[in-house]
Formats: structure tokens, sequence, C-alpha cells
């Protein structure tokens, strides 16, 4: 671990001298303050990598020394974690708001507090997956190692940005995790990219949702007329499902997105327009030079097929061009496809043409058919990889199983997490 610079703003001694301490002995160079009408002077001439800020001070609050900070070029890159005793969420919001990496609260954790801190300070993007199969679940001895759930995968960052990708059954793993690890508090964008079963229909199952204070605003294509809130509404309308939109506790809202590209709290989300029956949209996710995209249901055609369109592969492969991470859907074996053409799904080879020529880190496999077993899928995987070898392509090639985790960091490092039990 590299040895990073510190300054701490902070009025109570006692606070300061244990940051500086818990920092010092991580091999930090630190240097304190307790007075916070000086703060600003003072980061400008240390200009240290982090700063480290109280809220509640005499002179000025921390949030104003925030809010100068991010007004000074020369400082562009500081990072600033804000630490306080107020546990309301509306501070916590305005800390980001006026430019804080993080937020954490005091008391902290002497045996996280560093590495709490530089987990905000790293930018990274943590990926987990909670569902990878496609069409319907599939429980059984086949699909132990895999999962059986389909599509649902998350993406956290360090300002407590939390994107969830589809509603799919493996939404409802995730809804365990997020009552077992935060008693069900959590604000997230719902990242849907159509509509079929598959894709939605686990939401209702998703236990934040009734959870007073949580807030959500789900995302994804309207089809024709109808809209996204619509689409989800029918599915809970009484005859389906005996829980309606209007049972819902958390504050629920909702968006339909075309191709556009949007932005939260520095996070830049693309959609594009996918091959697949209906609206379907992928998704590409840009933090600070990390990208990761996010592209299923998507047929990526034979180049001798009816349905074939180089434009349309030229405009994915821009779309794609260059991430760090392509999760994307590889339901069929080449030999299965040629009986499953135009049914809005892909091929190894084709995904494996597509990553190489977009120059992606790492290719990811996901959406597997419902027939397929755990030795099936790593055989797919087999095939993609000596597939990228036959190319003298550097892209690497993986197939997720449900459960895993992986931590996307500066320079497109990824390296994967000690996965979430079952």
């Amino acid at each position: 671990m590299s040895k990073l610079s510190f300054v701490i703003i902070e009025d109570d001694s006692l606070i300061a001298d244990l940051h500086r301490t818990l920092l010092e002995r991580a091999g930090h160079t630190v240097h304190v303050t307790l007075d916070a009408t000086d703060g600003v002077d003072f980061i400008t001439q240390v200009k240290p990598d982090i700063a480290v800020i109280d809220i509640m001070m005499p002179g000025m609050d921390g949030l104003e020394i925030c809010r100068r900070l991010r007004q000074i070029p020369d400082l562009k890159n500081l990072k600033i974690i804000v630490v306080t005793s107020k546990s309301y969420t509306t501070d916590h919001d305005r800390a980001i708001s006026m430019g804080a990496d993080g937020v954490l609260l005091k008391p902290v954790d002497p045996l996280t507090f560093v590495n709490d801190v530089l987990a905000f300070a790293a930018d990274d993007m943590d990926i987990t997956y909670w569902g990878v199969r496609g069409t319907m679940p599939v429980p059984g001895p086949h699909s132990l190692r895999y999962g059986g759930n389909t599509t649902c995968v998350t993406l956290e960052m360090p300002r407590d940005q939390f994107f969830i990708f589809d509603a799919g059954s493996g939404i409802r793993r995730l809804s365990s995790h997020i009552m077992a690890t935060r008693n069900g508090k959590l604000s997230s964008k719902v990242l849907i990219t159509h509509p079929h079963w598959d894709h939605i229909n686990a939401l209702p199952f998703f236990v934040p949702l009734y959870i007073p204070g949580n807030e959500f605003e789900v995302m994804g294509p309207a089809q024709g007329a109808t809209t996204m809130r619509e689409l989800v509404s029918a599915q809970m309308d009484g005859t389906y499902f005996p829980i309606t939109l209007r049972d819902l506790s958390a504050r629920v809202f909702f968006r339909n997105l075309v191709e556009e590209t949007l932005e939260f709290d520095g996070v830049q989300v693309s959609t594009m327009l996918l091959s697949h029956p209906g609206n379907c949209l992928g998704y590409r996710i840009t933090m600070r030079g990390k990208v990761f995209c996010f592209v299923t249901d998507n047929e990526l055609y034979m180049e001798n097929a009816p349905g074939f369109q180089q434009s349309y592969v030229d405009k994915l492969v821009e779309f794609v061009g260059g991430a760090d991470v392509l999760l994307t859907d590889a339901t069929y074996t080449d030999e299965v496809y040629k009986s499953r053409v135009n049914w809005g799904h892909s091929c190894v080879s084709k995904v494996v043409e597509l990553a190489h020529t977009a120059g992606v880190k790492e290719l990811q496999l996901m959406h597997h058919d419902p027939e397929q077993t755990d030795d099936d899928i790593d055989r797919k995987l087999d095939d993609a990889r000596s597939a990228l070898a036959k190319l003298g392509s550097s892209v690497v090639c993986t197939a997720p199983a449900e459960g895993d985790r992986k931590r996307l960091s500066s320079g497109g490092k990824l390296t994967s997490l000690e996965p979430i039990s079952h």
C-alpha cells in the first residue's frame, strides 16, 4: 500500500490524536490543526492527498471548508472525508453535495478506520453478481457453482452510490444481504434493461422497497406508450401479486430512458438500444476513468445472417470501447445458436469478437441458458478463452458466479473479493 499524506481538521484534541495515531501506525504522514478557521489555508499549504474533516466546529463548520476547498483548482485531486457524530441523512447528503468523497460516523471503529478512509479515497467500484442466469431460475444440483438465479448485478461506489442492474430472481438474494448488513437501509438507482420477466419479476420481493426512509429511482426503457411505472405496476396489480405499488413504504420514482447520457454525483450513465425484442437498453457506467458496461440481452448476428447490420456492430463497439469490464449476454454456444437465431441472444464467438474489437480489458459471460449446467458454462468459458487466444487478444475472459464480488480500482485494476456466502 502506498503511503499517503493527511490533514486532520478537528477541534477535539483527543479525537484528533486518535485519528492521527491510527493513520501514522499505518505508515502515513499526518498533519493536524485544531483551528477550523485556519483549515483551508492549512490544507492549501500542505497539499495533502486526503483531508479528514469534522463537521461541527467553531468558527467555520466542516461543510463550508469542503465547499471552499472544492473551489481551489490546485486541490482538484484532494480527497475529502467527513467524520461526524451527526447521524442525520440530510447532513450526510449535504456533505457529499459540498464535495466530500465519503462520510464516517463518530466514534470511528479503530480496527477499520484506516481502511474505511482509504476505501472512500480510492474511488473503487465494487461489482457483485446476485444472479447470472437467463430466461428462468434453475435451482438444483446442476447449478450449484454458478447459481440458479436470473439477472441481478450491483455496483457500489464510495459516496454510498448504489446501482442495481435488473431485478431478476437474484434481487431476492441481494434483499437478504441488505437486510443483514444495512438493516434494510438503502437508496439506489435501479437500472432495468427491459421488462421481460427474468429481469423484473422479483422486484416485488425486494424488502428494502417496504422500509420507510429508503429511496429508489427505477429507470429503464418504456415500451411504446407503456411507461416504466406502468410496466412494474402491471405485475403488482392485485391479480398477479397481492401487493401493489401503493403499498410500498419507500419513496419510489420512475424514469423512462432512451438512448442518452445522464450524470449522478460524478457517475456518468450512458445507454444504448440493443438488438433484442422490444426496447432493451445496455448501460455504460463511467466514474473517474473507470468503465463498466452491462449489455444484456443482445443478439449479435453472424455476418451472413439476414439480421446482420455492420452499422449496429460498429455502434456497439464504440459504446463498449475501452471498457474495463464488459458483462454481456453469452447465452449460447455457437452450435446451439444455429437453431436459436432471432431469439434475441448471442453466442460465444460473437461476444469474443466484440470484446476483442472494442479493446475491453475483461469480458464477463452471463445470461446463461436455463438448459446449461455448471459444466456447460465451464465449456463456454473454455471456448471463449480459446477463441481469444486464436485472435492473439489481450482480453481476459471470466464467467462470474452468483455471489462473486470484484473490485475495479484506479487504472482499471480488477481484483476478486471474498464472495457473498449463500
